[in-house]
């Protein structure tokens, strides 16, 4: 099996490069169509407006109805047929980006992802996730290229709610972890074949970026100012997981997390909240040696990642619930790609083992002087 790399066509990072979007796209289309929401859109449309003044564009703005699901795909696909467009662009947080990119793939269309957060690794990624009308995950849609073009605009990201600066290193603190027992399986990624040394080092990079200066971004960010430490934390979260993941492969972190979709209690918490949850439970089901959890749970714990299930909003313990998170998660391909067969029995102890740790941490923090 070959090894296979794959990234968007154009990667563009800066402070105040949204307002260069048009110029951005040129190569692209001449008409953009912008799938983003009624909030998205009042802090966003000031900035392309100049840009599209400048470039003799019309962007057609169209509100996006907040869950990546069939419905929404179909009903933004028919929205942009009707347009008369020949760009799409997806602007807003992962579940906007993934609506775009599908609606995009559908009408053998152009993509260009803005992601107002860098909240999950999705605008560099070729998939999307789908879920019901009510939040249940369904499935992953695979395309067969990357996004044409990323654009990530670090002024508004470092001015967005802090969580989701915090919830994009919990989904990229798997990238690692995972690429990891990707490699130890040789299983194949994404794109079917095995990951390559780029890879490898991007995934290693995104981890050690994070424990380097993710406290320093979260507090750059608190403050609502944009830093080196902002600028690199961006990075990892969009670019290096997004690419490191999609070819290294995800496994039992990303498996756990779509488990949790079954959880209602868990609707309201993020993408990169529940990963980062998975993350442990991963760890602990590797019997990773304890200082490297350590690191991760205290990194978890430095920056307000949930290190337990009462920090995904489930404050009784079910086993019966419990088990229908690893069933589900122990029926995906990302759970196959693990050194070792997984059953659900296991990962339920995992799970439960994680939460035990969890909360030894957070009890020896809050008597610690």
């Amino acid at each position: 099996m070959a090894t296979i790399i794959g990234c968007p066509e154009r990667y563009i990072q800066g402070y105040g490069v949204l307002g260069e979007l048009c110029k951005h796209l040129q190569g692209m289309g001449k008409a953009p169509f912008i799938l983003v929401s009624a909030s998205g859109k009042a802090r966003v449309e000031g900035k392309i407006a100049e840009s599209a003044r400048e470039f003799g564009t019309a962007p057609v703005y169209e509100i996006f109805c907040g869950e990546c699901s069939r419905s929404e795909i179909d009903r933004v696909l028919a929205a942009y047929r009707d347009s008369g467009c020949d760009v799409v662009v997806g602007i807003g947080g992962g579940k906007a980006q993934d609506t775009a990119k599908a609606a995009a793939f559908y009408a053998n269309a152009p993509v260009a992802v803005v992601p107002t957060a860098a909240s999950t690794d999705a605008p560099c990624t070729s998939g999307s996730l789908v879920y019901s009308d009510e939040g249940v995950f369904e499935s992953h849609i695979y395309f067969p290229h990357n996004p044409n073009m990323v654009l990530v605009d670090t002024e508004v990201i470092s001015k967005a709610p802090a969580r989701l600066l915090v919830a994009g290193m919990g989904d990229a603190l798997a990238t690692y972890f995972e690429a990891r027992a990707c490699r130890r399986s040789d299983s194949a990624h994404t794109f079917g074949g095995k990951c390559t040394l780029a890879a490898t080092a991007l995934a290693k990079t995104c981890y050690d970026t994070l424990i380097a200066e993710g406290v320093q971004a979260l507090a750059a960010v608190n403050a609502k100012v944009c830093t080196k430490a902002v600028e690199h934390i961006v990075e990892a979260n969009t670019y290096l997981s997004g690419v490191g993941a999609e070819n290294c492969g995800t496994a039992a972190a990303h498996a756990i997390h779509n488990g949790f979709t079954q959880i209602p209690e868990t609707h309201g918490f993020y993408h990169g909240e529940k990963v980062a949850f998975g993350t442990l439970a991963q760890l602990v089901l590797e019997n990773a040696p304890g200082a490297e959890l350590d690191e991760v749970m205290n990194f978890c714990l430095d920056v307000g990642l949930p290190v337990t299930l009462a920090g995904l909003g489930i404050a009784r313990i079910s086993r019966e619930e419990i088990m229908k998170v690893a069933e589900t998660a122990c029926n995906l391909v990302s759970m196959r790609r693990m050194p070792f067969a997984v059953t659900p029995q296991m990962l339920v102890d995992a799970i439960i083992a994680a939460d035990a740790l969890g909360r030894g941490y957070m009890a020896r923090r809050a008597v610690a002087p």
